[in-house]
């Protein structure tokens, strides 16, 4: 079995925005779902990985695209494991269309938990560290990785919401994605009318469930360029807790 998976998939209209085109949020999607099809197959998915009581979650994503898939449009994701470490690894995502034309590349950083004590547990424990064999160091991903989003103490409360239903995940808490969808609602279509989205990055700090309330926190950093805090405000305490910090980075569009 190849190193690399590769996984098509379809950018079906009630998934794209109002120019037609996939939203971000539904292209973060089918990146994380390649990547359980690629650790599926190799013996280190997450239907293994819940029946011995580990899960994955994802720590950070960065996604950058020149382009996003035009409804219809049936498009390739790309997924490799770039490193392992004892308690993290890394995956990279390239995206593209039929024809080999890049729409854009991703980067992830992954931890393992034990779903009891939802505590980080040893990577190589799984099948003795065979997820070893599938590292690849000679594929290209050309985008930067994760920076460390810093925020002072400009940042102004933009938005309230409440945690519900459809937010939560297998996991029991915030599905990864609907953080990027929340973060993306907080410009109007009036802006993205203007500008398109060209780099997108979040980091994962602690978890939310429902019931609780997600504020966000925003300061813009240069230029068609902002930074946003999530806070979390739990309904028992009142009291808040960073949930994760994203950097979005628009360009104007042509």
């Amino acid at each position: 079995m190849d190193k690399i998976g590769t996984y098509e998939f379809m950018a079906e209209p009630f998934h794209c925005d109002f120019s037609g085109r996939l939203f971000l949020g539904h292209l973060g999607n089918q990146m994380l779902n390649a990547a359980d099809f690629h650790s599926t197959d190799r013996g280190f998915g997450m239907k293994y990985l819940m029946g011995i009581q580990r899960s994955w979650v994802l720590s950070r994503l960065a996604i950058e695209v020149e382009e996003m898939p035009s409804q219809y449009e049936h498009f390739t994701v790309e997924t490799w494991v770039e490193s392992a470490m004892r308690f993290f690894t890394s995956r990279n995502f390239c995206v593209s269309d039929s024809k080999g034309r890049i729409y854009g590349y991703g980067r992830s950083i992954w931890a393992m938990i034990d779903t009891e004590t939802r505590q980080p547990t040893d990577i190589y424990d799984i099948d003795d560290g065979a997820i070893k064999n599938w590292i690849v160091t000679d594929k290209l991903c050309p985008i930067e990785r994760s920076s460390r989003v810093r925020m002072g103490e400009g940042a102004e409360l933009v938005r309230t919401i409440d945690v519900n239903y459809n937010d939560i995940d297998i996991n029991g808490h915030v599905n990864s994605v609907k953080y990027i969808e929340h973060v993306l609602d907080l410009w109007d279509i009036a802006w993205y009318r203007e500008h398109r989205l060209k780099r997108f990055e979040i980091a994962y700090v602690a978890e939310a469930h429902q019931g609780d309330k997600l504020n966000f926190y925003r300061e813009q950093t240069a230029e068609n360029e902002c930074c946003i805090r999530l806070v979390k405000t739990e309904k028992s305490t009142n009291s808040e807790t960073e949930v994760c910090r994203s950097k979005v980075l628009f360009e104007v569009a042509s």
